[in-house]
């Protein structure tokens, strides 16, 4: 039997606590927000990053403050946060790998499901095939020729382990009837600079960390993974028109916040983030370097969540790729 000194006492913890939470976020923020990128400077999620990162300082009033913790296929940031006090000043941006890890890894250390809560998508992009302009290598056609003529696997890098380069090259290799060695490296810049230095014949990344070396001609690109054609790449066919109707894939970003992080200052890092992303400039600033604005608030990426971590445990399940 439930006594009115116990409804009373109740009543009395409820209002405690709902005091305690919305002293924890009034005036948020009142310091430095913190954004943890797990992967290095230079690749896709770091390149949106920074460039939202000056509209969220004017929004917010205090820095938004760019860190990098790469390692672990991105899990070491990822970790990071989801041990972070859920105050609302240590955040994460991450890409793709945040859904596919928890089926690439035996441990990935965290559960995307239970740990995080979503704030909002923020874009996303097609990846690229790349080859360094001096390769006789010019389109996807060629590739598949010269990897099947070859005595030796085709050496194919990627932005990192379990990332959608990684696993598109890993579905390559069994739609084409290929054999590749998938190298990954830690980060879209490192694999990038490996490329424009001619360590490695062939690499996949996603669009925006190599769009202004496509552009400038410092690499070439011979397909994407998008439905279609990118806008300013018109030359570039997909990978659907090279003969791989099956290849699609996309990497996209998305913000979150650990855990139990209080409801108000998830919408209203989500609202300023909505209103940056809204900005025509920079709009078209992403655009530019290759990416898809995609703003959908919270409950636009609990969705993508939702249906993009069994559809990567799908993926890496036919690939046959072994757990790390």
């Amino acid at each position: 039997m439930i006594t009115r000194r116990a409804l009373l006492a109740a009543s009395l913890a409820t209002t405690v606590g709902g005091a305690a939470r919305a002293q924890a976020s009034d005036g948020y923020p009142k310091n430095p927000v913190r954004f943890i990128i797990p992967s290095a400077p230079g690749g896709p999620t770091d390149v949106m990053a920074r460039m939202i990162s000056s509209g969220l300082n004017a929004k917010f009033g205090q820095p938004a403050l760019i860190i990098n913790r790469p390692g672990a296929g991105g899990n070491i940031g990822v970790v990071q946060v989801a041990k972070s006090p859920a105050d609302g000043y240590t955040l994460l941006i991450a890409s793709t790998g945040f859904v596919v890890n928890p089926s690439l890894y035996r441990e990935p250390g965290y559960d995307p499901f239970k740990d995080f809560l979503p704030i909002t998508e923020l874009g996303s992009s097609p990846n690229v095939v790349l080859v360094h302009p001096s390769s006789n290598i010019t389109s996807m056609a060629q590739l598949v020729e010269m990897a099947r003529k070859s005595k030796e696997k085709l050496n194919i890098i990627n932005p990192g382990q379990g990332s959608t380069p990684h696993l598109t090259a890993e579905l390559l290799q069994i739609q084409a009837g290929i054999q590749i060695e998938n190298i990954p490296y830690n980060g879209a810049g490192p694999a990038i600079t490996a490329l424009l230095g001619k360590t490695t014949p062939v690499g996949i990344t996603a669009l925006p960390p190599a769009h202004g070396q496509i552009k400038s001609g410092a690499l070439r690109a011979l397909a994407i993974t998008g439905e279609e054609r990118w806008f300013d790449m018109p030359d570039v066919p997909t990978l659907k028109e090279s003969g791989f109707p099956d290849l699609v894939s996309e990497t996209f970003q998305g913000m979150y916040a650990p855990a139990g992080t209080p409801a108000d200052i998830v919408q209203r890092v989500s609202r300023d983030t909505l209103a940056v992303l809204a900005d025509a400039d920079v709009i078209q600033k992403l655009r530019d370097v290759g990416f898809d604005v995609r703003a959908k608030g919270p409950e636009g990426l609990a969705a993508r969540v939702r249906k993009e971590v069994p559809m990567w445990h799908e993926v890496i399940a036919k690939s046959g790729m072994e757990l790390q």
